[in-house]
């Protein structure tokens, strides 16, 4: 029998690696990332990749047969990092050569290449991160590699099998995602396989999507020919976008409907390509992203590699269609599924496909082409091709991954069908020609009203529920829950929704009082209600309270339900071992596991139970291990049997100081404090936070006082604890030790996290006082003080403390300098404080770009240049057009310089404009305009007597948008644009036109000047890593009013431009915008 090879090898890879991620503790309360939320405490963020590349040594893991070679990397996020085609020696995924992050992920570094697997957001956010994994060799010969992780923001667990099977050329992945929390979660499963494109690629997509949508299906176009405007870009003539060299911006698309269950992309002149298959009913989500073939799309590509040139984004989404679509997942349950990746060759652009097989059927009205690909041997395959009812072609032929069929046949028409069976009849894949029909195009999605403006409680339920579901990032779920709850306070899912709400925040006794108030509603003609979460959520807020007694009762209430019954019954199971009552939880969870069969968490405390009771428990460690290979509880049992299974345990451990305590936490709930202590003391990381478990689980007062002080004695770096157990044990802690100072800092962290802002501020200030020396917590007060208190003086003075306690961290002197900037510091002030401090100023790309804009802001443009010009720039999230747009305002402020007394010299500085060095590590959008540079630039060319070429350039000033809009995102045209379109339209002796716009400019100001504003409902991105909100409200009014005195001077109302201008840079002393246009008053 033909067998699967697989093995772990160390490879070398040149590798730009990340730097140490940012010791302080980030609450992005407004970040919008990928559609949703963009919140990432617990986890610490890198904003530093090094400059040059290194040889690094990674333990790769390779799967091999005799038609793949396939490559892992568990070190990066487990993803698949090289696939090859074996017939062909065609890689069917981008294989990037090197490891070169870019500042785009969640956390920081994200890399191209592959196929990345996000859940249970996107992008995943360990994609950077280790993952544990193992190999497992199954009965038929074929390997699979099981890679997990616990995911440390909400808890649940995802796994990945990788399978190679013997003859066959497809890579099965076997996705499983278990919610091992007592509440529930949501997440989405998006596989993102990267893949080499160029002018011969193309996206295949299945033939019945005729539409495609934008994240939160803001926006909508025709597919696979664009007719409207698409992520701005104008599309009117017609332009087929399954095509990359059709694609000039950063672009994504998700199929609108397919009932087909494959997606590709295939290069026509290689012949080769890559197919995704998987149950459309399960995995619906077919996506296409691409930076864009343009300037700015090859500027990314020099970002993300070396020389393995552009790419795109194929994503698969499981249990999603869009991005941000999640999905529920209830306490402890398990959802599991199979995708399957494959390469093909010679079939194109594919009509249907399945694992065995993909066809492609065109008929142009003269012939027929027939084109089929195998993914495995297929001898005495059978071929047919009906018309109608009547069999007009027919071919027996041995097929194979090494070839693919390709006949020519004289006949033609639209209502021809063909089947590819095996031998015995059974059918590979099937396909019959359709003839186009219009379809009508989906409407956008709509926003949600606000809550006074929902007709029905109902609908104030569902909407806070989306809100939570979809993890949305600036609207608040609470609004939802007490607008309906003051309409009918005892509504039962208002008050059980609400209570979870509550719940999550740790807020445990309030959310008891809400769940009792659905208990009683929902008991109140019958004691036997319908269903049961509200009875189990009061069980598990008596069970957080300290009150097992009547968490028990709630429980057993809970398990007359079915949708409950699994889960309350291994809550009761959990009580009765934490009472010693071994039988009784036997008996338990029992049944939850009859009714709940991968529920491990059980599984594993039935294990322990057993063992109490002398009871044999290989046998049931064994069928939890074939389950799941790496269930951390089961390989500890597993090595409490036998020692020589310990390596197991501690290999799937991986150091990680999330797992020993994720592990510690379902050993306590058991009441199983010797196994808690146990493995928190094989927990190699010296973190505070295992020394506090340890003290909160220690019985003796001696002991839990040692385990404390060894505690404030670790370091704090990267402690920021987020579980709602860890509320309980560091409110113990500082029970048992009122003066543990890191104690009620790491508290507060927490509290601050869900939001519970009052309590995080007193603990913070208790923390400052005990220990005044310790900067981080001053920096936390800062933001507290300015986001929660509204009290800028304080924030100032706290964020002051926390400098010159540590001025070598640039991530302080960031967010110094952006409070100095809200509260209208003068740009001489702000300049000083940085250079007093340029060492550290240089440590931070976004930190250096405000010291350059302030230099261009007080006029010293060479400088700016010169500085722009000598470092290597890291494009980050949020950072879009901060470097390009530094480096256009001293260009352009030193050309203006020179258009009188150096024409040419003004010409060449304009000309260097339109293309961005690579240093700056950004390019040019191909629909933005670069109205300003052309303005000067015909200016110049007068001063040079060079009439045609000034005429083309004013001209080309006149080109582009006209209409005034908000500028939010970094494709937006800035609206100060018109204004020298205007003085173009002038200049060419159009009047009218010039009126026009600066009548526009005017307009717009007054018109929105007092709108009440909102962050953008649909926004994908919004990627503000600043601590300190936003006054989104003030900077409408600044841009209306710097829209007005544009306006005003394009109309020659200088007096009243000058007023506007004056007035906005007392406000914002460093508006460029307005410092550069004061000049023409």
């Amino acid at each position: 029998m033909k067998t699967v090879r697989v093995w772990e090898e160390e490879i070398v890879i040149p590798t730009y690696e990340a730097l140490a991620p940012d010791k302080n503790p980030l609450f992005f309360e407004k970040r919008v990332y990928q559609g949703s939320s963009g919140k990432v405490y617990p986890l610490p963020v890198t904003e530093k990749i090094a400059d040059d590349k290194v040889d690094k040594t990674y333990k790769a893991v390779y799967l091999e047969n005799e038609y793949l070679k396939v490559m892992l990397l568990p070190e990066l996020g487990g993803r698949i990092q090289r696939a090859t085609d074996k017939t062909n020696n065609y890689d069917f995924v981008y294989y990037n050569h090197v490891i070169k992050p870019a500042l785009v992920g969640l956390a920081g570094p994200w890399i191209s290449g592959g196929i990345e697997f996000n859940w249970p957001q996107h992008h995943r956010p360990s994609t950077f991160m280790p993952v544990e994994y193992t190999i497992v060799a199954n009965e038929d010969g074929s390997k699979t590699v099981w890679t997990s992780e616990i995911d440390q923001m909400y808890g649940s667990k995802g796994s990945a099998g990788f399978t190679l099977y013997p003859d066959k050329a497809y890579i099965e992945i076997t996705g499983k995602v278990y919610n091992r929390t007592d509440i529930p979660q949501t997440f989405l499963w998006w596989a993102n396989p990267a893949v080499p494109v160029n002018d011969h690629t193309i996206s295949v997509f299945p033939p019945d999507v005729h539409a495609v949508m934008d994240h939160g299906k803001r926006a909508v176009s025709s597919f696979p020919i664009a007719t409207g405007t698409y992520y701005k870009f104008d599309y009117s003539e017609g332009v087929d976008i399954s095509m990359y060299k059709n694609i000039q911006v950063p672009t994504s698309y998700m199929a609108h409907h397919s009932d087909y269950d494959f997606i590709g992309n295939y290069d026509e002149q290689k012949q080769a390509g890559l197919l995704h298959i998987a149950d459309h009913h399960v995995s619906p989500g077919k996506k296409q992203w691409t930076w864009g073939n343009g300037d700015f799309g090859r500027a990314w590509d020099r970002n993300l590699t070396d020389d393995d040139g552009p790419y795109i984004e194929l994503m698969t989404g499981v249990f999603t269609d869009n991005q941000p679509d999640f999905t529920w997942l209830k306490p402890y349950e398990e959802k599991t599924f199979q995708q399957y990746f494959m390469p093909y060759k010679g079939v194109g652009r594919v009509k249907n496909a399945t694992v065995d097989a993909s066809v492609n059927l065109e008929s142009d009205g003269e012939s027929t082409t027939l084109t089929i690909y195998t993914s495995a041997v297929f001898i005495g395959a059978q071929i047919t091709l009906t018309a109608g009812q009547k069999t007009i072609f027919a071919d027996s032929v041995d097929l194979s991954p090494d070839l693919f069929y390709h006949k020519v046949l004289d006949v033609a028409g639209d209502d021809l069908t063909v089947r590819v069976c095996d031998a015995n009849g059974q059918l590979l894949v099937n396909y019959a020609l359709k003839e186009e029909e219009l379809q009508p195009l989906p409407e956008p999605a709509e926003a949600l009203v606000s809550p006074t403006a929902m007709k029905t409680t109902e609908e104030l339920f569902l909407a806070a529920l989306h809100i939570e579901q979809y993890r949305h990032a600036t609207l608040d779920a609470e609004q939802y829950y007490l607008e309906g709850l003051r309409r009918d306070a005892k509504d039962i899912r208002l008050n059980n929704g609400y209570g979870m709400f509550l719940y999550r925040r740790g807020l445990f006794a309030q959310a008891r009082d809400y769940f009792q108030n659905a208990v009683d509603t929902l008991t109140w003609k019958s004691p036997n209600p319908y269903y049961g979460e509200p009875l189990f959520n009061l069980g598990l807020a008596y069970v957080k309270l300290g009150d097992d007694e009547k968490a028990y009762d709630a429980f057993y209430k809970a398990t007359w339900n079915d949708d409950t019954q699994a889960a309350a019954f291994y809550q009761l199971a959990c009580i009765a071992s934490r009472k010693a009552d071994w039988d009784g939880a036997l008996a338990f969870v029992q049944r939850a596991i009859v009714k709940n069969q991968h529920h491990l968490k059980a599984r594993v405390l039935e294990v322990y139970i057993s063992r109490r009771l002398n009871l044999a428990v290989a046998p049931l460690v064994a069928a939890n291990l074939d389950i799941d290979a790496l269930d951390l509880g089961s390989l500890f049992e597993a090595a409490k049997l036998d020692a020589s299974a310990k390596p197991a345990w501690q290999s799937a451990m991986r150091d990680s100081l999330n797992n020993y305590l994720e592990l510690a936490l379902d050993y306590a709930s058991f009441g199983d404090w010797q196994s808690a202590m146990e493995i928190l003391r094989e927990c190699p990381v010296a973190s505070p936070l295992k020394y506090y478990y340890l003290a909160y689980m220690a019985p003796k007062h001696a002991d839990q006082l040692a385990w404390i002080d060894a505690a404030e004695k670790a370091s704090p770096d990267y402690c920021f604890p987020n579980k709602l157990d860890e509320i309980l044990i560091l409110q113990r802690v500082i029970a048992l030790c009122p003066e543990a100072s890191f104690a009620k800092y790491y508290l507060g962290n927490l509290y601050y996290d869900k939001q519970q802002y009052v309590d995080a501020v007193a603990l913070w200030e208790s923390s400052a006082t005990l220990n005044p020396d310790f900067p981080t917590v001053h920096r936390n007060l800062a933001f507290a003080y300015y986001n929660k208190q509204h009290d800028a003086m304080k924030a100032l003075q706290s964020i002051e403390k926390a400098c010159a306690l540590d001025p070598n961290d640039g991530r302080l002197l960031l967010e110094r300098d952006q409070l100095a900037a809200s509260q209208s510091t003068s740009v001489a002030d702000r300049l000083a404080a940085l250079q007093d401090n340029i060492i550290t100023t240089k440590t931070r790309d976004d930190l250096f770009i405000k010291y350059i804009s302030l230099l261009n802001t007080r006029g010293d443009y060479e400088t700016a240049l010169d500085l722009l010009l000598n470092r290597k720039f890291h494009p980050w999230e949020g950072g879009e057009g901060k470097v390009s747009g530094q480096y256009l305002y001293a260009l352009i402020e030193l050309a203006k310089q020179k258009i009188d007394s150096a024409p040419q010299e003004a010409v060449a500085l304009l000309e260097r404009t339109f293309v961005y060095p690579e240093n700056l590590g950004e390019g040019k959008l191909a629909n933005v305009r670069d109205t300003i540079s052309y303005y000067y630039l015909a200016q110049a060319y007068a001063k040079l007597e060079q009439e045609e070429q000034a005429a083309s350039s004013f001209l080309q000033a006149t080109q582009g948008n006209f209409e005034p809009e908000s500028v939010l995102y970094y494709n937006d045209q800035p609206a100060d644009t018109i204004l020298y379109q205007g003085w173009a339209h002038a200049a060419l002796g159009n009047a009218a036109a010039a009126k026009s716009c600066f009548h526009k400019l005017v307009s717009y100001g007054e018109k929105h000047l007092f709108d009440t504003v909102a962050y953008d409902y649909f926004a994908v991105s919004m990627p503000n890593t600043v601590v300190f909100d936003d006054d989104i409200q003030l900077n409408n009014t600044i841009y209306c009013q710097y829209l007005m005195a544009l306006g005003n001077i394009g109309l020659g109302n200088t007096e009243k431009a000058r007023e506007l201008l004056e007035g906005i840079l007392v406000i914002r002393p460093d508006h460029q915008g307005a410092i550069r246009h004061l000049s023409f008053c």
